[in-house]
């Protein structure tokens, strides 16, 4: 990294931010920075503008086109949202100047952080002033020759953000699935792991699924196995089969002996089904009701906060028993038409007779054709014996079309500037 290219975040704070129309947005307020895995430097994230109305907006390092003594240049919309900071970030102003540490033997405190850029429109923190207490916290001022030392020599604790796991916890409760997801890709694997075991099971099964597949391997690999096998209970029975595919023979036959008995099944059943097949694709545990059932006994299933849209969207008919695999299949009710019927019509009087169900044997190719052909969010799958035995979703066939790793591309990338503007 070249020196002659820092930049000192005391010399840019307060300076204008401008457009591409020569607009001043605001003055830049702080750096947000974000600590990786060890040995990688912290990643600019990007910076807290203050707009004219003190209103503090986040503005993505991919935006800042330049840097100079006077101004920082920025392209593309501005996001106006209120800036709020996520579990895993830190505030270079706020967080890091002034704290202190020892530092060959020395009491020493941050006095200033530079960033530089290491490829286009990407910075890195790289180096840290650092001055001796000397005289005391409040009556010291700027020394005339402060020490660089590069970031490696600063410990973590002093550039991470001071948050509890408790305080964490706390913000990841509001945030949905894929949000917990991307804070806990965020983390380095140690601070992972902690917040991890501090979340409730239905929460860290919800965001595993999010997560990509060597980071959901890593992470259910360093529970305590009976806590695994609980979260893999929580975890859809696709995802959950999934996931286990990856591990090690010996961890994979260890968690599915300590799941409880139905849900094992589940999981193994899918696990028969040749990969990239609807019987590998679907969940074992769609709607699905008697022909006896009404209307608004499939409503109030569909209601089931549980389900996923898609899953809510369509209502399969099945003599009895009505658990995977049931009787003999009849057929589907799309969930707009329910909401067009009198609530005491039978289901049976109004199913799709003209949706044929894709068999376990189908490959991908197939399901996706299926799916655009009826303009469908969910199929249903019945066996040889035209049994139901599950449905394949709109969003797992996308997990099987989509590049192997496009969860943790999208964290890498797009999805965080989506969020942050």
């Amino acid at each position: 990294m070249n020196r002659s290219q820092s930049v000192f975040i005391s010399r840019i704070r307060g300076l204008p931010v401008m457009d591409a129309n020569g607009d001043q947005v605001g003055k830049v307020r702080d750096v947000v920075v974000q600590m990786r895995t060890p040995g990688r430097a912290p990643l600019v994230r990007g910076l807290v503008v203050e707009l004219f109305a003190r209103r503090r907006i986040f503005v993505p390092m991919v935006r800042v086109h330049a840097i100079d003594a006077v101004q920082i240049m920025i392209s593309g919309t501005v996001n106006t949202q209120v800036f709020s900071r996520r579990v895993s970030e830190t505030l270079v102003v706020e967080d890091l100047f002034d704290r202190t540490f020892t530092r060959d033997g020395k009491q020493v405190w941050v006095m200033d952080v530079s960033m530089a850029p290491v490829r286009s429109r990407e910075w890195e923190i790289n180096e840290v002033a650092l001055a001796e207490s000397g005289r005391g916290r409040f009556i010291r001022k700027t020394p005339s020759n402060p020490t660089i030392v590069d970031w490696r020599e600063v410990p973590s604790l002093v550039l991470a953000s001071r948050q509890s796991t408790e305080r964490t916890i706390a913000e990841m409760h509001e945030m949905k699935p894929a949000d917990m997801a991307r804070e806990l890709h965020d983390m380095n694997p140690h601070r992972r792991a902690e917040v991890a075991m501090a979340l409730d099971d239905d929460q860290l099964a919800n965001a595993i699924e999010e997560l990509p597949e060597g980071e959901q391997v890593s992470l259910i690999t360093v529970l305590d196995p009976d806590r695994a096998a609980d979260i893999l209970e929580e975890m859809d029975p696709d995802d959950a089969a999934d996931l286990i595919k990856e591990l090690p023979d010996t961890t994979a036959h260890q968690l599915l002996a300590r799941m409880e008995p139905d849900d094992a099944a589940d999981v193994r059943s899918l696990m028969a089904y040749a990969e990239f097949t609807a019987g590998a694709m679907m969940t074992p545990e769609p709607v699905i009701v008697a022909p006896d059932a009404t209307v608004a006994d499939a409503l109030a299933l569909v209601r089931n906060e549980d389900i996923t849209p898609a899953e809510a969207s369509m209502v399969f008919v099945c003599r009895p028993p009505t658990e995977t695999p049931t009787g003999r299949y009849l057929g589907a009710v799309h969930v707009q038409r329910l909401l067009r019927e009198p609530p005491s019509t039978m289901v049976s009087a109004i199913i799709d007779t003209d949706l044929e169900p894709m068999r376990t044997d189908a490959p991908v190719g197939a399901v996706s054709r299926y799916f655009a052909t009826y303009n469908l969010v969910a199929v249903p799958v019945v066996n040889e014996a035209n049994q139901l035995v599950g449905a394949v979703a709109v969003d797992d066939l996308l997990d099987h079309l989509l590049p192997a790793d496009w969860r943790g591309d999208q964290m890498d990338g797009e999805l965080l500037e989506v969020n942050h503007g």
